[in-house]
């Protein structure tokens, strides 16, 4: 996996390349752990994940708290066709986790 971060003051963006999966995870919530305490909005640019199995919804599970605990803004961008499938359905099934709130601004699609 390929992970770029950027951060430029209070702003972090992280963009992993690749599936976001459970060998891949560790690096991803390193990449994360790993910013300056000045950043206070994180943003996961998933443009270039275009596949995540239930790891992706760990970390963005793991972000939302991480981002509670230190006063952080969380922002997921670039949701692709599959992660959007597996969001909703998790947020169909667990709705008391909130997984909507990741794909807020994402137009609705018809059900998979």
């Amino acid at each position: 996996m390929l992970i770029s971060t950027t951060h430029d003051g209070a702003t972090a963006v992280i963009s992993p390349v690749g599936e976001i999966d459970f060998v891949a995870l560790p690096e991803l919530l390193a990449a994360a752990q790993e910013l300056p305490r000045s950043v206070s909005q994180v943003t996961w640019d998933l443009r270039e994940a275009l596949f995540m199995d239930v790891a992706g919804l760990h970390l963005l599970v793991h972000q939302r708290l991480a981002c509670l605990d230190t006063d952080r803004t969380l922002t997921v961008t670039g949701l692709h066709q599959q992660p959007l499938r597996l969001l909703r359905l998790a947020q169909e099934l667990f709705p008391a986790e909130d997984w909507g709130d990741f794909v807020a601004g994402h137009l609705p699609t018809a059900a998979a």
